[in-house]
């Protein structure tokens, strides 16, 4: 992997559960990160797949700052930025920018979309002149294929995925080196997706970006991401390289994720294995014991309610040199095929290449 331009380790946020007016009594938590691990390296793209409420986005807003982690630490270039505030919060914010979910909600409605995108260099005046911003602004609008004329349009004039290219170039604004993706393209049509994902992909060689992308389609995320983690309850459950996910999934939570996409060819979905999960995923407020996973998982035994399992390779795939040779947080994690590359460049969105 390339050098470490983020490095989040033992991520923890915890939401209290109070009773009481007056006198106000925590009696629980929400559990929504509970000990997050992993490293985005420069110049990567690394995807985070997984169910809704399975704390994907809070790990996407504590990155950003919009949240302050309960525990862990961030570190950016080898710097701990957890708990930053002041000036030093504002120039590491200038860095590492946010494309948000909803290109509806993140728009201010009551400013054009020059001002949106010319606020960043307001903030901060240092990373362009004053009268060589409208410029800029410009050439943004342009080099995410909104025409430069509309500077003076506002966001209710735009569609859905014309909003989101104009929140893609106010993260741009500040030439950042890390962008983190929240699901960027869920709102859209499938065929503007496909638009999106082919223009974050060039942007990101253009601007030589690393970019942490979540999202819950995982042909998405396999056609930009460079590698996947898989999230389930809080924590990564999975994660390897692209092929080492889709090709050969050792967690049982991924293997049956990746049995419910779609395989358009007849023959080939006719002889795959369809994994139908029984019950519900669990409260974040009531964590099952040992692997989070055993109440909903065929695989689970006695071991798995006493014993958390460790985010690392399977002693049985430690040096194989395979796709299965990657990290698994299951005792008894197993190597099996569930779609193959070619499934999953059938499936994509139209366009998507």
């Amino acid at each position: 992997m390339a050098e470490p331009i983020l490095e989040v380790s033992g991520l923890v946020k915890h939401y209290p559960l109070t009773r009481g007016i007056l006198f106000r009594k925590q009696i629980g938590s929400v559990r929504a990160v509970d000990g997050v691990d992993f490293t985005l390296g420069r110049g990567e793209t690394l995807g985070i797949v997984g169910e809704s409420g399975c704390g994907k986005s809070t790990v996407a807003r504590m990155l950003v700052h919009l949240e302050q982690p309960t525990a862990g630490t961030i570190r950016y270039k080898g710097e701990d930025i957890t708990g930053l505030s002041g000036r030093a919060l504002k120039s590491v914010r200038r860095r590492i920018q946010m494309v948000f979910q909803d290109p509806y909600t993140s728009l201010n409605p009551r400013m054009t979309v020059g001002d949106i995108i010319r606020e960043p260099y307001d903030i901060h005046p240092e990373a362009a002149p004053k009268g060589d911003r409208a410029r800029k602004v410009r050439e943004l609008l342009d080099v995410v294929g909104l025409n430069p004329e509309h500077i003076n349009r506002y966001p209710h004039q735009f569609s859905g995925g014309q909003r989101q290219r104009i929140g893609i170039a106010r993260a741009l604004a500040l030439r950042p080196e890390v962008v983190v993706a929240d699901e960027p393209v869920s709102a859209l049509d499938v065929s503007v997706q496909a638009q999106v994902i082919n223009l974050m992909a060039a942007l990101r060689d253009e601007f030589d970006l690393s970019c942490l992308f979540i999202a819950h389609d995982l042909s998405i995320v396999r056609h930009i991401s460079d590698r996947v983690a898989v999230m389930y309850l809080g924590r990564i459950v999975e994660t390897g390289g692209d092929a080492e996910i889709y090709d050969r999934p050792t967690h049982p939570y991924t293997q049956a994720l990746l049995s419910a996409v779609p395989v358009p060819d007849p023959e080939a979905r006719e002889h795959r294995e369809r994994i139908i999960l029984a019950g519900d995923v669990p409260s974040p407020t009531d964590i099952p014991s040992g692997c989070r996973f055993r109440t909903r998982c065929w695989k689970a035994r006695e071991r798995c309610a006493s014993e958390v399992p460790e985010l690392a390779v399977p002693a049985g795939f430690r040096f194989a040199g395979g796709p299965a040779d990657h990290a698994s947080a299951c005792h008894f994690a197993e190597e099996k095929q569930m779609v193959s590359a070619q499934d999953m460049t059938d499936d994509h969105p139209a366009g998507l290449v």
